[in-house]
């Protein structure tokens, strides 16, 4: 972990090597999902969220006029969970089975060997990079992908702008430094004002980098993204940067190389990019809702009727955490860019 100053990293290299790291990052060397692991998503909460989704899928290949031939691209699987039930509740569908062809970006090998043991599906290809993809149609869906990609911070004090770096003394001695920033110069760079009516600034080029690529592809080929994850709907920017391990907060940078680091997704701030990157157009929502209207309670209701007491509070239970607004359903919220002629609007 070198560069010129030797000790200062700016605070998205610095999350990018706690993270990716190809021998010590925290996603490379360990599966982090699940009870016995550092946090729970939800398709491992309950197989009813990754029913949903499927259901959004198919729905939306419909609305494109099943094509014959199209790409589904799960951004970031995880432990695979989420694509074992896509696979499964696609069988179901034999025309939309045939036109799908099924992709998988992920960063980590480890995770990608996960996954491969969780889906047990030949036909899946894992990507590299989205580059990689052919011109069919694409549905892009991200569960918890941007959330985990590296952000820089700025911050206003008084009139000028400081960037956040990380001082790197030694694993046990790590701390925060604001150094000046030229905001002008970068929104430049950028093409937008993204300090516009900011005091605190969350922003990832990597994230701004993938929604000019899926952008890109949707505009030439249709379709669009589905995304759901940590995020906010206000126009004010703020600090959401945090860490978690053993299902707990911890110091961010306490917890380099073993924790997961992630952040609550601006959607305003999204809006702003994808109107550089489209014309495109965006419809926002919370989970709670997404997933209500996409009938998750009345599913559970049909698959409960013939079972136990304990069995029935179990399920319920457990869509209780995805959509009650003091545990996910408020928490988080989903977003779904696509091109500005297409009126698709099922869970919005």
């Amino acid at each position: 972990m070198k560069n010129k100053n030797h000790n200062l990293f700016t605070l998205d290299k610095f999350i990018d090597e706690s993270l990716y790291n190809k021998k010590y990052g925290y996603y490379m060397k360990k599966n982090p999902f699940g009870e016995s692991g550092d946090f729970i998503t939800a398709p491992n909460i309950s197989i009813l969220f990754s029913e949903m989704i499927a259901i959004w899928v198919i729905s939306f290949w419909e609305k494109l006029d099943c094509p014959k031939q199209f790409n589904l691209i799960e951004l970031g699987a995880g432990n695979g969970e989420m694509m074992r039930i896509l696979v499964s509740t696609f069988n179901k569908f034999p025309q939309f089975k045939n036109s799908c062809k099924i992709n998988i970006l992920e960063k980590s090998e480890l995770l990608k060997q996960t996954q491969k043991a969780s889906i047990k599906n030949t036909k899946i290809k894992w990507l590299n990079n989205l580059n990689e993809l052919n011109n069919f149609p694409c549905i892009f869906v991200a569960n918890e992908f941007f959330d985990a990609l590296p952000i820089k911070q700025f911050l206003k004090k008084e009139k000028n702008w400081y960037e956040r770096y990380v001082k790197f003394t030694n694993a046990k001695k790590l701390e925060y430094l604001d150094i000046p920033f030229d905001m002008q110069k970068f929104e430049k760079e950028i093409k937008f004002k993204i300090s516009y009516n900011q005091k605190f600034i969350e922003y990832s080029p990597l994230a701004t980098k993938y929604l000019k690529t899926i952008i890109k592809k949707i505009k030439l080929n249709n379709g669009g993204i589905l995304i759901i994850d940590y995020a906010y709907l206000e126009k004010q920017m703020k600090n959401t940067l945090q860490a978690v391990s053993k299902h707990k907060y911890c110091d961010v940078l306490k917890g380099f190389r073993n924790s997961d680091i992630t952040y609550n997704l601006s959607f305003n701030l999204i809006n702003k990019i994808i109107k550089k990157l489209g014309p495109c157009s965006s419809l926002s929502t919370t989970q709670k809702k997404f997933l209500t209207k996409l009938g998750i309670l009345d599913r559970a209701e049909i698959l409960s009727k013939n079972m136990s007491f304990s069995e029935k509070a179990d399920i319920y239970f457990r869509i209780k955490r995805l959509i009650d607004e003091s545990h996910m359903g408020h928490l988080f919220k989903v977003m779904f860019i696509t091109n500005l002629n297409n009126k698709f609007k099922l869970g919005f």
